[in-house]
């Protein structure tokens, strides 16, 4: 794995012509011509704005007309798949994490002694390349030594102990019923393809994907030492064993609803029940507590994976469990294996052309495995009281503007609205970063041993939160480190979550004024809030309980007026033969179009009569559309557009943009737009929130 930070001969070549030019000028005394000006460089009409495409008008396609001079300007780079306003800010942050990074490096001290030693064995390559698979050894050699199926709950708690995901699923949750109480859940998982329906789609894209696979698992295994013929095998043993485990899980729409996942049970009933694996030893092994209470996600799974493990012998056991373990350390071994990795992760599934240079993976997995000891350094850069402020007040907008869209609903009573201003009125709000930073003492690192490293992290990460089985849930806890480029809500413990990483430009522009930044990160804000009741949030009361506050007749309308978003949504393509899923992105989808129109409505709240007022000849709401639609500019592969809408509760991006304000009627009256414009959905448009 080679750094790949000067891109081949690219800017070699570009130095090399203006020094030739520059000789040349010098002894052949050309007379000077006189040079026309340089055309001048477009301007966004305000700060935070995009550069506008004056060719499209907005109410013909509003994504390209806010978007289609930043698309121009910025392809994607080679290592990615998808390059957007998230990506590269999430690249600008990396900088500065590396730039934290190196320095800690270069400047040893004993408070940033891990995430330097972490980072520095993860930079060093002729190390890796030296050790090569031996460090992954002591794991193939638990796999190789395993003698009969008794055996195998104790193995695969410490294979899951170190990050290696087998078979099944295990973690904490919050218990249904009760919200408060933190138990134990088993859940399906163990695939190594990125859905089960990979495995059984007919298509042709599908049946050539699942061919690379094979052949992708069968080159891993003649790299982890096998002979060709052996690899090609063991290739077909971990395809028949993992499809039989896709045909037990439950897809992603079915996972949508928490009902379905709603099995409680005890684990005494559960292991009593799957006794053809040993449950005790697994959990020992796992570094789990013991507890009594848990959930199954799926019964069905398990009652599947119990007939897998009883008919499978136990060699082609083995062979599955030394798959997941090399695919789980791939991108840490040697470049043959790591480029393997990523040819058909990165370059088959999503189309990416070549590797990201070692520093950003090496930077991404200090984030991963030390993320909150390396994230204090983060918001000590980047994010100050005055960002925390200005972002708490548009939080507190934004939750009055919903609390008054109850009064104005014409579907939802008066029995329901007062039960949802509850719900409302208990969200909590976390900005930026911990309260408390989590403390690593106990984690060993080494500058010496990254495979280790990552091990170790992963399993340090996971007895952590396995820790808190049997105890009351702490709303203090992050999901996410403090440079992530993403926000959250929390439906069990009712809280919206939007960490530093994304609290920077564009998303959040402390040199712009309120309405670019109520279209951008307010309508992030509306968001979140908005997941608390949109098909799944809507589930669960304001003490995060699983519980059905609704009345039956306000349910009904609610499930009408959700079922025009998967109408609109799933008509759109993503590339030829795929459309997005309606009822797979209706939760997202639904947070975007209540979460936009909240945040106009905070907008004009907010700025009373200056809403009137224009800077760059734009009014306050056509500054804030521009700002939802300027988070949104972004350009993907195919392979990635493929991807996304086969798995993830997101739309495509034009979708979230025209999808969006085609909904809204003071997008059309903001921007003088005609009945017939496609930007217009009139009778046709879908309002929930």
């Amino acid at each position: 794995m080679k750094l790949k930070g000067l891109r081949g001969t690219s800017q070699l070549g570009a130095i090399g012509l203006a020094l030739l030019v520059g000789l040349t000028a010098c002894t052949s005394k050309p007379t000077r011509v006189a040079e026309a000006p340089a055309p001048a460089k477009p301007q966004p009409p305000a700060p935070g704005l995009p550069v506008l495409d004056p060719t499209v008008s907005p109410c013909d396609n509003f994504y390209l007309h806010a978007c289609g001079v930043w698309m121009k300007e910025n392809p994607i780079p080679a290592d990615q798949s998808r390059w957007g306003t998230f990506q590269r800010l999430a690249d600008q942050n990396q900088g500065v994490l590396r730039t934290i990074l190196d320095d800690a490096v270069a400047n040893p001290k004993p408070e940033t002694a891990k995430i330097a030693a972490f980072y520095a064995a993860c930079m060093d390559e002729a190390a890796v390349e030296a050790k090569g698979l031996a460090p992954l050894q002591p794991t193939l050699s638990r796999i190789d030594a395993l003698r009969d199926k008794e055996q195998l709950g104790a193995l695969v708690g410490t294979l899951h102990d170190q990050g290696i995901g087998a078979f099944f699923s295990f973690s904490r949750m919050q218990k249904f019923s009760d919200a408060v109480q933190t138990i134990a859940v088993a859940d399906q998982g163990g695939l190594g393809l990125p859905d089960r329906d990979f495995y059984f789609k007919d298509d042709a894209k599908s049946k050539e994907q699942r061919a690379a696979y094979l052949a992708h698992v069968t080159r891993m295994f003649t790299l982890a030492g096998d002979a060709p013929a052996t690899a090609a095998a063991r290739a077909n043993i971990v395809m028949v064993l993992e499809t039989k485990l896709a045909d037990a899980s439950m897809t992603r729409v079915e996972r949508r609803d928490p009902n379905k996942r709603n099995n409680p049970t005890t684990f005494k009933a559960f292991a009593k029940k799957h006794e053809g694996f040993d449950w005790a030893a697994y959990v020992k092994a796992s570094g789990a507590p013991a507890f009594t209470d848990m959930n199954v996600g799926n019964p069905g799974f398990f009652k599947s994976l119990e007939q897998v493990l009883k008919s499978t012998p136990l060699d082609e056991l083995k062979t599955y469990l030394r798959w997941q373990t090399l695919r789980a350390a791939a991108p840490w071994l040697p470049k043959a294996v790591a480029e393997e990795n990523f040819d058909f992760y990165g370059r088959t599934l999503s189309g990416t052309k070549e590797q990201r240079p070692r520093w950003k993976r090496c930077v991404a997995a200090t984030d991963s495995a030390l993320g909150e000891d390396l994230g204090k350094y983060f918001v000590a850069k980047t994010f100050g009281p005055q960002h925390k402020a200005r972002m708490q007040g548009m939080v507190n907008d934004l939750l009055g503007a919903f609390n008054d869209r109850f009064g104005a609903l014409d579907w939802m009573g008066a029995e329901t609205q007062v039960k949802a201003r509850e719900k409302l009125g208990a969200i909590a709000t976390k900005i930026g970063y911990p309260e408390k930073w989590q403390d690593y003492t106990a984690l060993t690192v080494t500058s010496d041993d990254l495979l280790g490293n990552v091990f170790r992290a992963a399993a340090f990460d996971r007895r952590d939160s396995l820790s808190h089985i049997g105890k009351p849930r702490d709303p203090s806890e992050w999901g996410m480190t403090p440079p992530t480029v993403n926000a959250y809500y929390s439906p069990q413990q009712n809280n919206i979550n939007f960490p530093a990483g994304i609290l920077q430009p564009p998303f959040f522009d402390f040199s712009a004024d309120d309405a670019y930044n109520y279209g951008a990160i307010g309508a992030v804000i509306g968001h979140e809030i908005t997941h608390g009741f949109d098909d799944q949030g809507r589930k669960y009361a304001g003490d995060g309980n699983l519980s059905n506050w609704w009345t039956e007749d306000d349910g009904k309308k609610f499930e009408e007026k959700a079922q025009c978003l998967v109408d609109q949504y799933g008509g759109y393509t993503a590339v030829e033969g795929v459309n997005l899923n309606g009822k797979q992105t209706l939760g997202e989808n639904t947070a975007d179009n209540g979460g936009l129109s909240i945040a106009l409505a905070a907008l004009k709240k907010h700025l009373g009569p200056k809403v009137s007022e224009k800077i760059g000849g734009l009014t306050a709401e056509q500054r804030a559309f521009y700002g939802w639609a300027h988070i949104w500019c972004s350009q993907s592969r195919p392979e990635a557009r493929r991807l996304q809408a086969l798995t993830d509760p997101h739309s495509l991006p034009e979708f979230r943009v025209n999808g969006t304000v085609s909904n809204m009627k003071e997008f059309a009256a903001a921007f003088n737009c005609k009945p017939t414009d496609p930007m217009v959905r009139g009778d046709k448009a879908c309002k929930v929130w």
